[in-house]
């Protein structure tokens, strides 16, 4: 029965896990719509070009070292080696404190050459509030590790959706009462960005109170201190935490890269400061939508990732293929209905959400990175459920060089569409090189081409259909530019299109019925198949 409640207590992690990964990601993605509403695309553009620094942070509290320091207290605690627990944790404080210090020093003050170097110096005071965020994570880290080392994934969860909650909570009084009171753009981007500061707060108070409440059966102890196992703790978490960081950081790279020389190179080709501003806050607007994407087509695909740990930790290699291609097929499917979806209605979308279409070309070139991301981020899943953890960050690691490139030959030629297509190209540079590594490790095939035809064929079906409902919706009113019927127009075009493919799809004899149980609603879905495989 042991190994049988392991894989159970795993599932049941991985569960809470997701379902508050799934929270996080909504929350982060459908704030940015209302804020861009009160602020405008300017005021979006300050608060975007600072954005990367938080996602730093984040990602360094969220995913990279709380997972290694799980990892290594649950392996030294089925050692039963107190000493090395001990260890453990003081050496995390010392290296997690020293990183923080470093990060914080680094954006505080280079705060004023950094916004410089965006060619736009009162971004300062946004960098200095995201600083602070340094200096937080390393007791968050710290505390979540802890906690899902023991097994015990509520608490970093509950302080996950919490931070979030509040951060969110914070940008939109901030917004509001600072642009009533007719304060400046950047003093309300500042506002905004003290979000992150408030969501740490919270999420340390809500790890502490857990510990607090159960103090009498959990102790977290630093007390005897082994050099020479510090030493070897301290290598793994920094090698292991920063490359799970990395993997986590894809778009945040492609973010930052535009943050450092979009602006900048807009204004260098002639453009004036204030129509450039407007013009990277248009570009901006697909970062709520790629999020909204990728939600929905890795949300489905990642959560079937920890099945494929637990195929290789039992030696069943040939499930454990079976279930690779299952969930690479699975967020491909997906991902191709978002993208080629959100490309066709893009602008009754664009003028929904962010009052006009200004811009729609270039979110429609963006919304690629739908699928891009989606499939990056499910490989590298699969890649570190196999033990592959470095190479997928050494490869997202260079794709913030490879964009920042692009970014220099494309936009003095394109402008901001020359941005979108150089955030495609590096994605998919990153994706091919990804599912090459993929396919060397297990060495055989991963997606057959019947497979790749039959989406092709549905995504080009669904694209005929959108572009005739929408050319014939267009002429049912007067009012095409206003926002409810832009609304209903690109609602409705989503049931439309999403229905359209599934149909091709799943008639295509492409999933089987135990394949789409796996899935929400498979039940449902599995009446568009045909009846022999509906058994």
């Amino acid at each position: 029965m042991g190994p049988e409640k392991n894989t159970r207590d795993l599932f049941k992690g991985a569960f809470i896990l997701t379902i508050a990964a799934l929270i996080i990601k909504v929350l982060s993605a459908v704030y940015r719509v209302p804020f861009q509403n009160i602020v405008g695309d300017v005021g979006f553009y300050i608060y975007q070009q600072v954005y990367p620094f938080y996602g730093v942070a984040l990602a360094l509290s969220t995913y990279g070292f709380p997972v290694v320091i799980s990892k290594l207290y649950t392996e030294l605690s089925s050692k039963k080696d107190k000493n090395g627990v001990q260890s453990l944790f003081i050496t995390s404080f010392i290296l997690l404190s020293l990183i923080g210090i470093i990060g914080f020093s680094i954006l505080y003050w280079g705060a004023d050459w950094l916004a410089t170097q965006m060619d736009d110096p009162q971004l300062a005071i946004l960098l200095k509030v995201i600083s602070v965020m340094f200096l937080i994570f390393p007791i968050v880290s710290l505390l979540r590790g802890y906690y899902q080392g023991k097994g015990n994934m509520v608490p970093t969860a509950v302080s996950q959706v919490g931070e979030q909650v509040i951060r969110v909570t914070t940008i939109f009084l901030a917004a509001f009462m600072l642009t009533k009171e007719g304060y400046s753009l950047y003093i309300v981007g500042g506002g905004a960005a003290f979000g992150s500061v408030t969501g740490g707060i919270t999420a340390i108070f809500i790890l502490v109170t857990f510990y607090w409440l159960k103090r009498g059966r959990t102790r977290l102890t630093f007390g005897n201190f082994n050099f020479k196992k510090s030493k070897k703790i301290g290598k793994e978490l920094l090698f292991q935490g920063f490359a799970v960081c990395v993997s986590s950081m894809l778009l945040v790279f492609m973010q930052l890269a535009d943050s450092l020389n979009l602006y900048s190179t807009l204004a260098l080709s002639g453009i004036s400061p204030l129509e450039a501003k407007g013009l990277k806050g248009i570009y901006d607007r697909g970062q709520p939508l790629i999020q909204i994407g990728m939600v929905v087509a890795t949300s489905m695909s990642l959560s079937l990732v920890p099945m494929i740990t637990n195929e290789k930790l039992h030696s069943r290699f040939e499930f454990m293929h079976e279930k690779i291609c299952l969930v690479l097929k699975i967020a491909l499917f997906i991902s191709v209905a978002a993208a080629i979806g959100l490309w066709n209605i893009i602008h009754p979308t664009n003028i929904m959400l962010f009052e006009n279409s200004e811009g729609s070309d270039v979110l429609g070139v963006l919304s690629i990175v739908i699928l891009l991301s989606s499939m990056i981020v499910t490989v590298t899943a699969i890649l570190q459920g196999l033990g592959i953890v470095f190479f997928p960050a050494y490869v997202i690691l260079g794709s913030f060089a490879v964009k920042y490139m692009l970014n220099g030959m494309f936009i003095p030629l394109f402008g901001t569409m020359g941005a979108a297509v150089a955030t495609c190209i590096t994605l998919s540079l990153v994706m091919f090189i990804l599912l090459f590594k993929l396919r060397l490790k297990l060495g055989t095939s991963i997606l057959n081409v019947r497979f790749i035809l039959t989406i092709s064929a549905a995504a080009l079906f669904m694209f005929v259909i959108l572009q005739l409902y929408l050319y014939v919706t267009g002429y049912l009113t007067g009012f095409r530019e206003e926002r409810i019927f832009a609304g209903i127009q690109a609602l409705s075009a989503v049931v439309i299109g999403g229905l359209s493919y599934l149909w091709i799809v799943l008639r295509g004899n492409t999933f089987k019925r135990n394949e789409l149980s796996l899935l929400p609603f498979g039940s449902k879905l599995s009446f568009f198949l045909p009846k022999k495989n509906r058994r």
